[in-house]
Order: structure tokens, then C-alpha cells, then sequence
């Protein structure tokens, strides 16, 4: 049996599971989120906590328990608190500005770029070199701010690019004469 699996999934209040067939549903006050059960696992509700168990006879069952204790623990993170990416712009020129559902980038090429963000996501820019990318989906807040730091990522020359909040970017020595 997973090590992770064993913990069970606590539910703050206002917090409401359904459990379908094969699927999951969190309610909470952020949002719902919905994922389909693996038929490895089985969940059950104890009271106001979520317990993941492996199916018995099933190939993988142990590992994909504690795959989804941890899915099930980041969807009820993500209709109570929510998830955020802060991404940094490093480099002369760079700008960000956030514009409803569209992400505008002056990243140093020809031409401006302009990403649109997906539904369930917000972006933000404090200040023209910051940007926060917010929702409660945690893989989809982080495929959103992976797409944007891909425009232009860190160099390791200068460090010029777009780089997360707290990414460090080891600076290369350049070739001598």
C-alpha cells in the first residue's frame, strides 16, 4: 500500500463530495472540480474525510492510491483556498499586461505576443515585470504558466526571460580569449 494513501483526505466545512460511479466531485466555495476515478482505487467518505484505498488483485493498485489520495487533497485545496504561479520578466524591455482573459507579452521579438488564458484561470500584473496566474485547477495553473515561461525562457548567459518567482537560474561564465 502507498504511504501517502494511507492519510486520510480531510474535508473542511462547506466543502460537499460526490461520489459517482466513476467519478468524483468537490464542491467548495470556490468552484467545483471533477475527476474520474482510476478502477484501481476506491474511495469512501468517513464522516468529514475522504479515505483512499487500493483494490486488491489490481496490477499498480498501491501506487495509484497515493495517486489519487494526492489528486483528491489538491481538488479540495483548490475549491477552498485556490492555487497561484508567480512568474517574474527579467531582461531590458520585457513588459506584461493582463487584459480580461488575454495575457499581452513584449518578450523582445518583432512582434508582441498575446496568450488567452483558459476558463477557470485569471492573470494578473502587479507591476509590468510580474505576472500571477490564479484558479483552483493546480495541474491547470501550472500548464498555464509553464506555456508563458516557454515564450522565452531563462538564457543562461544573461538570465534574460521569463522565470518563476522563485527559480534560480545558474548564470554561465562566457568563453575567454
Amino acid at each position: 500500500m502507498s504511504r501517502i494513501a494511507k492519510y486520510p483526505v480531510a474535508l473542511p466545512k462547506g466543502v460537499e463530495v460526490t461520489l459517482g460511479g466513476a467519478e468524483i466531485s468537490i464542491k467548495g466555495p470556490l468552484g467545483t472540480l471533477k475527476q474520474s476515478l482510476l478502477p484501481a482505487v476506491t474511495i469512501e467518505k468517513d464522516g468529514d474525510s475522504l479515505q483512499v484505498r487500493a483494490v486488491e488483485g489490481k496490477p499498480d493498485a498501491g501506487a495509484m492510491s497515493g495517486t489519487m489520495r494526492a489528486l483528491v487533497a489538491n481538488m479540495v485545496n483548490g475549491v477552498t483556498k485556490g492555487f497561484e504561479k508567480k512568474l517574474t520578466l527579467v531582461g531590458v524591455g520585457y513588459k506584461a499586461q493582463a487584459q480580461g482573459a488575454k495575457l499581452n507579452l513584449s518578450l523582445g521579438f518583432s512582434h508582441p505576443i498575446v496568450h488567452d488564458m483558459p476558463n477557470g484561470i485569471k492573470v494578473e500584473t502587479p507591476t509590468q515585470t510580474e505576472i500571477l496566474i490564479k484558479g483552483i485547477d493546480r495541474q491547470l495553473v501550472g500548464q498555464v504558466a509553464a506555456e508563458v515561461r516557454a515564450y522565452r525562457s531563462p538564457e543562461p548567459y544573461k538570465g534574460k526571460g521569463v522565470r518563476y518567482a522563485n527559480e534560480v537560474v545558474v548564470i554561465k561564465e562566457t568563453k575567454k580569449k
